[in-house]
């Protein structure tokens, strides 16, 4: 089953940018389609691969940043944005 998130990271933090980066690119390296943007990430592809990333990223930034607030819309299906 091919799965869509669009996901959201608020780190509780003043200086935000950089936990957002570094979840946005482990997001990218764990082999998934992944589309950062102003508002949101983008992360396409099978549901268990994006549930096992979603689980270790999430882990990860917890313990590395402390509290932090994850927003998530999921969808099943292919919602890629046309041409991708």
């Amino acid at each position: 089953m091919y799965l869509s998130v669009q996901l959201s990271f608020y780190p509780l933090t003043d200086d935000f940018k950089p936990p957002v980066r570094e979840v946005v690119k482990r997001l990218q390296e764990s082999g998934l389609e992944v589309y950062p943007n102003r508002m949101s990430t983008q992360v396409f592809g099978e549901f268990d691969a994006v549930m096992a990333a979603l689980s270790d990223v999430m882990k990860w930034s917890f313990e590395t940043y402390g509290k932090a607030a994850f927003v998530a819309n999921f969808l099943e299906g292919d919602r890629r944005p046309e041409g991708a």
